[in-house]
């Protein structure tokens, strides 16, 4: 995966002698180098077949999946490069199988001499930076004679005792180095999962840098996140056509749109703490290093300083200086504090995806990840970076408002919770909460949620998605907001107090053969104990008791028509709720693969809706 995003990157069409491609290497791992050396030798044959043939994606792995081989002088050159690529992800899988690399491998590149007695822990070793094609040097060419952008593999020193602030560490570290070496103005930024779909990306973004009019107020171009991996009816609702086509685009309409991490072209200056002021004229050539005389051992050791643990201490790193750290999302509260120094950035959704990434393929890992992110933007509201205090003078309300829909992800899952416990409960007891269907009192409840509902389907469906896209997206936002949303609250509201630390998790992106079928074949994923399923399965028995318990015994048990009219709220509420949640039922109760859920989670889940149902009446 990591390999492929490289080749996707070093191929771009642009000159390769402005070309600087760099990988951070978090986990100093040789097989990682061992990956990318092998990448720098496969690329000598993949840029100029790229290039003769205008290969698009220019990710190998995905380019041979998709290929039709219609062409004729295509048809050998296509097997001979995929022939390469075979043989090199079998050296790679085959050193990883055997857990080691080869002397005969590790005498072809002084780099591996890195991986020594001194290198024993991922935590535990020192600064690696080894530039592996030196784009300078005149004997750096691919297979046709021409040159060959520039390839560094970095690994940050890692020291017990001193902190390492994740992902926004290895970045800092990551754009000093790259300062170092080779210095270019604009800075583009991929995570290791998200490959490059369009050769022209690079040209594109920088029509934006270079306007005449505008070019110097920009610090960033976004890219909105694509996958590559989703299925026909977004299960998950990772696609989410309306945030992607109407709210990002909106809020970039206030020149603050939102930095999301990946897929995202930076200006240097913006990211190394330069502020923004309206005699600013910016420089439009995207100038190197070029002519810089060190040579390649000079350029290594210059850079593994600025990748020490110890070179950030006492300095701006983290604070005004690149990413800022203490926040699990960091790119959002970076790019903020971009936009407080006076710069704009733009929103880019080009009709061509830039890139695509991996999406996870179960509800587990999805739920992981979208806590992650509601609990960093919640962390955000409640901290010194609150758009309506950090950002108030410095960016329009507009924008800061725009923030806050993000930031509020968390607590917007109270209302939630409130209206999938208390409405069913109250039905089951035949306590009536809204106006009776005869009233005109009924008619603005009535009103507010057809609009809501038609409208979000209305506008879904203007932005290409389908009614069966759009009724997965209202699922996982009920269960984002019950599960994910409240736990990241909760998480939020606790470290608030002191009584926990920040923690960064990190989401798997590599399933089982069994797992991606069932998600090619759109059947949720559970197949785990999680409390978050305990909730859900909670919730989704709850409101079964209370719709059969409620609704069904009035009218066939007691009989009493009447009383309905009272509750028909409540009661399409709650049928809302049970339809929402088929797809947790059928895991609870009827389907017997791996992915259902355990019989721990029904077992919990019954006797806790049960509870519920009996508690109210002793509460009352």
């Amino acid at each position: 995966m990591v390999i492929n995003t490289i080749l996707s990157a070093i191929s771009y069409n642009y000159p390769p002698e402005k070309l600087n491609v760099y990988l951070s290497d978090d986990g100093g791992s040789e097989f990682t180098f061992y990956a990318l050396f092998e990448a720098s030798n496969f690329s000598k044959y993949w840029i100029p077949f790229c290039k003769k043939f205008n290969v698009e994606p220019r990710n190998p792995e995905a380019y041979f999946a998709h290929v039709i081989n219609d062409n004729a002088d295509l048809s050998q050159e296509l097997l001979d490069i995929k022939k390469k690529y075979e043989d090199m992800k079998n050296r790679i899988e085959s050193a990883i199988t055997k857990g080691r690399i080869s002397k005969e491998i590790r005498d072809k590149h002084k780099g591996f001499s890195e991986w020594n007695v001194d290198v024993t822990k991922q935590n535990h070793h020192q600064s690696i930076v080894q530039i592996i094609i030196d784009g300078k040097d005149r004997n750096a060419v691919d297979k046709e004679g021409c040159q060959l952008p520039t390839l560094v593999y970095m690994a940050r020193e890692k020291r017990p005792g001193w902190p390492h602030n994740f992902k926004a560490g290895a970045i800092n570290a990551l754009i000093r180095v790259s300062s170092e070496i080779s210095n270019g103005s604009i800075i583009l930024k991929l995570d290791c999962d998200m490959y490059s779909n369009n050769a022209d990306a690079i040209r594109e973004a920088l029509c934006f840098f270079m306007d005449e009019k505008r070019g110097h107020e920009f610090a960033f171009v976004q890219h909105p996140h694509w996958f590559y991996n989703i299925t026909k009816n977004d299960l998950y609702s990772y696609y989410n056509h309306v945030i992607h086509k109407l709210e990002l685009a909106g809020i970039s309409g206030y020149d603050a749109a939102l930095y999301s991490g990946t897929g995202c072209f930076h200006r240097r200056e913006s990211l190394s703490g330069g502020k923004y002021s309206k005699d600013y004229i910016g420089n439009k050539d995207i100038e190197t290093k070029k002519n810089d005389q060190r040579s390649v051992h000079e350029l290594e050791e210059a850079s593994k300083v600025l990748a020490n643990c110890s070179y950030e201490k006492n300095t701006q790193w983290g604070k005004e200086m690149g990413l800022v750290y203490g926040c699990a999302v960091e790119d959002i509260v970076t790019g903020l504090t971009i936009q407080c120094r006076g710069w704009k950035s733009m929103y880019y959704n080009p009709e061509r995806k830039a890139f695509l990434g991996v999406a996870p393929t179960t509800l587990d890992i999805a739920l992981v990840q979208f806590k992650r992110w509601s609990e960093g933007m919640f962390q955000i509201f409640l901290s010194k970076y609150c758009p309506f205090i950090y950002g108030h003078g410095k960016i329009k309300l507009g924008a800061q408002m725009s923030y806050c829909v993000s930031l509020l992800w968390a607590p917007m899952s109270l209302p939630t919770l409130y209206y999938v416990i208390v409405p069913p409960l109250c039905l089951f007891h035949g306590i009536s909460l809204f106006p009776k269907a005869s009233s005109l009192w009924f008619i603005p409840f009535a009103y507010v949620f057809i609009a809501k509902n038609v409208y979000s389907l209305f506008e879904a469906l203007s932005c290409g998605s389908t009614p069966k896209i759009w009724w997965n997206s209202q699922r996982m936002l009920i269960i984002k907001r019950t599960t994910a949303f409240f736990f990241a609250f909760i998480d939020v509201i606790i470290k608030q107090l002191r009584l926990s630390q920040t923690a960064f998790v990190i989401t798997a992106k590599v399933v089982t053969e069994d797992v991606s079928k069932r998600y090619e074949q759109e059947i949720m994923e559970f197949g785990s104990s999680s409390v978050m399923f305990t909730i859900l399965g909670t919730l989704a028995m709850l409101n079964l008791f209370c719709l059969v318990g409620g609704a069904t015994s009035k009218m066939v048990v007691l009989r009493e028509f009447g009383a309905l009219e009272n509750l028909i709220s409540q009661v399409f509420l709650c049928g809302m709720m049970v339809l929402i949640n088929l797809p947790v039922y059928e895991a609870l109760f009827f389907r017997k693969d791996n992915g259902c859920l355990p019989f721990s989670v029904m077992f919990k889940s019954i006797v806790l809706a049960s509870v519920a149902c009996l508690i109210m009446p002793i509460i009352q």
